[in-house]
């Protein structure tokens, strides 16, 4: 259930990508050092949207990065990054690439973008490790040299999960609202309403079909409400998850259990009264430990973007989380590769850890980033969730959810079609 606010712009932009190349090269980075019996320097290169579409997504990610780094250089490490804009856009992505290796000689990237599959083979081919989400496309599971904070899910596969969720929220009808162009937010609708119906639960209403983009919702909502629905995940932006809630309330429907992907922390924050309160009562999916949950590692990463960043602990979004525990994997990986290592040494070393814990945010739980621990399950670790209500004026606990963990069903998978029992 936890898909990262890119998942619906992917693949619109996809649609209008042209073939992106990437050619050999000789720019491999290694640590650097400024005298005798200094230690090691290392440049990350952070990849993201600073500008276009998803701007205010990408400008969030440099702050969280800059935290980890302050924490990790308190404790003796010398980290820098520099960012490199992709402008959101597949293009931009690939020029951006090669600015971080071909000017910046950085050693690694901390890539979060939704056009970072067009990037991917040229930082591949030159034998760059790349760490942060990959919630951009497949290449996470297949590139040796790409590690996702956040696992590499199947989106295909079906979990538990979902259907655990809507019990626990005591739903009866429900239905699922994706884009029609991007495949993994069409699996992800289908694997889900999967997910419910053997929970017990009818599914009233999928619609996979929902056009990118749209802000005429009224159809939407219409046939939501003729197939009396009492729940829904919506697999799409935000401004179209609110705009179908917002819908249905002026029809008389107020939803059991609305299940929005996007939007925790400064996402709905920063959005404005309108999108806070047509957000009320709904539940959002957040891949680890919610702030509220106040655990030590929370309150060191809140004290961390506070202290080194300057950003105040209501204003910490999803991306942050990615940005921050990416530069908790590249050090993960640094000590489990040893003195000085080369970038195809780090390489090798991330491939052998087997438990990622996101600097504690994780909880008990973990990812891994071995080649045999990729395209299994959901996004997130050992298919667990947190879920995080929002009341109008703040984001509350759920109890029960503190995570939901699920498990995988064996043989699962779903494709996407549009239904309605209308």
């Amino acid at each position: 259930m936890r898909r990262t606010k890119w998942l619906a712009v992917l693949a619109a932009l996809m649609v209008v990508a042209g073939a992106c190349g990437s050619s050999k090269s000789t720019n491999a980075a290694g640590p650097t050092s400024s005298g005798t019996g200094s230690k090691p320097s290392y440049t990350l290169g952070i990849l993201t949207e600073m500008t276009g579409l998803l701007a205010a997504d990408g400008k969030v990610i440099p702050p969280s990065v800059k935290a980890a780094e302050g924490y990790f250089n308190a404790q003796g490490y010398n980290l820098k990054y520099v960012v490199a804009d992709t402008g959101t856009s597949p293009t931009g992505a690939l020029t951006a690439a090669h600015q971080l290796v071909e000017q910046d000689h950085v050693f690694a990237v901390i890539m979060i973008s939704a056009v970072g599959f067009s990037a991917a083979p040229y930082l591949t081919s030159q034998g760059i490790p790349v760490i942060g989400s990959s919630s951009d496309g497949n290449e996470w599971t297949t590139s040796r040299n790409m590690f996702s904070v956040f696992g590499t899910p199947n989106y295909s596969s079906v979990q538990t999960t979902t259907g655990d969720i809507l019990k626990l929220l005591g739903a009866h009808n429900y239905s699922a609202v994706a884009y029609a162009i991007s495949p993994s937010s069409t699996q992800a609708a289908a694997s889900e309403a999967e997910s419910a119906r053997l929970a017990g639960i009818k599914v009233g209403y999928l619609d996979t079909k929902f056009p990118f983009g749209d802000t005429n919702v009224g159809p939407t909502v219409l046939a939501m409400k003729a197939a009396g629905v009492d729940s829904a995940s919506f697999l799409v932006e935000q401004a179209s998850a609110l705009a179908i809630l917002q819908g249905l309330k002026q029809q008389g429907v107020t939803l059991k259990a609305p299940l929005i992907s996007i939007g925790y922390g400064g996402d709905l924050l920063n959005s404005g009264p309108a999108a806070e309160q047509a957000a009320t009562g709904a539940y959002f999916n957040v891949p680890m430990e919610p702030m509220e949950l106040n655990t030590p590692a929370t309150q060191q990463f809140a004290k961390n973007m506070q202290t080194y960043a300057g950003e105040p602990q209501d204003q910490i979004s999803i991306n942050q989380y990615l940005g921050y525990t990416s530069v908790f994997a590249f050090v993960q990986g640094l000590k489990a590769a040893g003195p000085n290592p080369t970038q195809a040494q780090l390489i090798n070393a991330m491939l052998g850890i087997r438990s990622f814990n996101a600097a504690g945010l994780y909880g008990t739980h973990s990812v891994g980033f071995a080649m045999d621990q990729r395209g299994i399950g959901s996004a997130g670790a050992d298919n667990c969730t947190f879920l995080v209500r929002w009341s109008g004026s703040s984001f509350k606990l759920v109890t029960g959810a503190e995570p939901i963990c699920g498990k995988n069903v064996t043989g699962g998978s779903a494709s996407g079609s549009s239904t309605s029992a209308g």
